[in-house]
């Protein structure tokens, strides 16, 4: 797939996605700027569709990170914890420190991510048996360990309903106002593509990185610290959407390898695509209403994950 096609392709999702809704909003209504449907359009749907655009672009370009410097197809902040360790930072800020800003959780979600992050890349080096498929079972019962530790402090503190609803991932919500924090996803973004060529040598392994005279280490941390931003951002905007960061990188490396220097912008538009087309089939599932969308992620997102587990190591591998 060329790269004009996946960009013709988010255009045409997004006209589509600004005109679907509770409200029956029509081209010919934003001809009057002081009319209800134009009020809506700039305050409600114009900000979902770039709070669409920006998760799935930010999530994407972290699961194609995290895969090349794991070297292992099938690790992605879902199968790795790093959505777990941010949603963990979350709620022990909530928890413990309940006078911290909205910066401070921020800082808070940002160093639980990292953190668990930089943790699992350690479990990493330390499993003799990197076998393709075990790799991310391991990553999936570290997040679960994670997970169930957040779920005792919320049910401890009485936040529970509260916590399930805050990180639903949902793109409802998103108003003027309430998505700007998912623009730190395109500085993070534009310092991936600078790092493309590192990040490639990196993922061939250290030794080799450091026979090219690669500091490895370092392009390891700026790695982490890119997926844990992205995590972030979207976990504190829209709440948990899994899966997208593992199955878009793999459907680009189908096509277009592992060059990361080639894979980014097709897997930037691939991802915002792939969210926007999950975000449109929840609003029209039960239109008026609309289905939370990390729910239809989670079901595309875990059959196309089945698929690629069945294809094997040999595909793992590539």
């Amino acid at each position: 797939m060329r790269l004009w096609m996946l960009i013709v392709t988010v255009i045409i999702l997004s006209v589509i996605s600004l005109f679907i809704g509770a409200i029956d909003i029509k081209p010919s209504h934003l001809l009057n700027w002081e009319s209800l449907e134009t009020q809506i359009f700039l305050i409600s749907r114009l900000p979902r569709l770039l709070a669409i655009i920006l998760a799935g672009a930010g999530m994407g370009i972290a699961g194609l990170i995290m895969q090349s410097l794991s070297r292992n197809k099938f690790v992605s902040p879902t199968t790795a914890g790093t959505l777990d360790a941010a949603k963990l930072g979350i709620i022990i800020s909530m928890v413990f420190f309940t006078g911290l800003s909205y910066i401070g959780q921020i800082l808070f979600s940002f160093a639980f991510a990292l953190i668990g992050t930089f943790i699992f890349m350690q479990l990493l080096e330390r499993i003799k048996f990197k076998d393709a498929v075990f790799v991310p079972l391991i990553g999936i019962m570290y997040g679960n360990v994670i997970g169930a530790l957040s779920t005792f402090l919320a049910y401890e503190a009485n936040i529970l309903q509260n916590v399930d609803a805050f990180f639903q991932g949902s793109f409802t919500l998103v108003v003027s106002g309430r998505y700007e924090l998912l623009y730190v996803a395109v500085p993070a973004i534009i310092i991936a593509y600078i790092y493309a060529n590192k990040f490639t040598v990196a993922g061939m392994g250290e030794d080799f990185a450091k026979n090219l005279g690669l500091s490895y280490r370092t392009v390891l941390n700026i790695g982490l610290i890119i997926v844990a931003i992205i995590t972030t951002t979207v976990i504190l905007t829209v709440g948990v959407i899994p899966f997208l960061g593992l199955i878009v990188p793999n459907l680009v490396s189908l096509y277009l390898g592992d060059n990361l220097r080639k894979t980014i912008p097709h897997t930037i538009f691939m991802g915002a695509a792939f969210l926007l087309f999950c975000d449109i089939i929840s609003r029209l599932i039960v239109h008026p209403y609309e289905i939370p969308v990390n729910t239809t992620v989670a079901v595309i997102g875990s059959v196309i994950f089945l698929i690629m587990l069945f294809r094997g190591k040999a595909y793992a591998q590539k």
